[in-house]
């Protein structure tokens, strides 16, 4: 892994602050747009679609206790259809609608994000939540962003934007590297590495899986033995 120097990562919560009223006048359209097909949809694969997109954008809008119940009935019913990457979509949108169960519906995004091969778009900006969320001085945040290149490098073998996705998780674990230990140059970036055993997938895997429980606690929406058991062997 390199270590690469700070650029400035992507920032949704500012961009939600500074959002100017054209763009909130356009997301309220939109959210009538969804609400008015919501109403009259009765296929329930296009109406849990229809509840993601209504929630993700109530929650730009810092709706979340709208969102909630929207995003939370989706998640059921593509927990149920086995819609693994939908399902980390709508905790995604749970976690972004900072409501009481926020943290839990993020470790179980992450759960499914990890264990299934989703988008691994998706499984990068749960992980980096993480991050965001973790103190400075925490051994999460790195396990995270160790996670989230671990997780691009395996999936994207013919992914058109893999190039992308590798720089901007390596750019992750540099800025965690910094913020942790102040490292700040290539010899010390790689100590770190092997001093925290960021370069061992089986140890900071089950490390993550600790930092999931902590973040879940005993809110678990699914049985997850019962669906480890059905992941096929191959």
């Amino acid at each position: 892994m390199d270590f690469l120097h700070p650029h400035k990562l992507e920032d949704t919560a500012a961009d939600s602050a500074n959002m100017d009223m054209a763009e909130k006048a356009r997301i309220e359209g939109e959210i009538a747009e969804l609400q008015a097909r919501l109403d009259v949809e009765a296929a329930p694969d296009r109406s849990a679609a229809i509840q993601l997109e209504l929630g993700r954008n109530l929650a730009d809008l810092e709706r979340g206790d709208q969102a909630w119940p929207l995003c939370k009935q989706a998640f059921d019913y593509f927990l149920q259809q086995e819609n693994w990457e939908a399902a980390a979509e709508c905790c995604n949108i749970l976690y972004l609608s900072d409501q009481e169960g926020s943290l839990s519906a993020l470790g179980q995004g992450v759960w499914l994000a990890v264990t299934y091969p989703i988008n691994p778009e998706i499984t990068v900006e749960l992980l980096h939540h993480i991050i965001d969320d973790t103190p400075d001085d925490s051994d999460g945040a790195a396990v995270a962003a160790a996670t989230a290149a671990f997780i691009v490098d395996v999936r994207t073998e013919n992914h058109p934007r893999r190039e992308d996705m590798l720089f901007f998780t390596r750019q992750m674990l540099g800025k965690v590297a910094r913020r942790h230990s102040g490292i700040d140059d290539q010899a010390q970036f790689d100590y770190w590495i092997e001093k925290l055993e960021l370069d061992q997938p089986d140890k900071f895997l089950v490390r993550l899986r600790n930092i999931v429980d902590v973040l879940v606690q005993e809110d678990w929406w699914f049985d997850r033995d019962e669906l480890r058991a059905r992941i096929p062997e191959d």
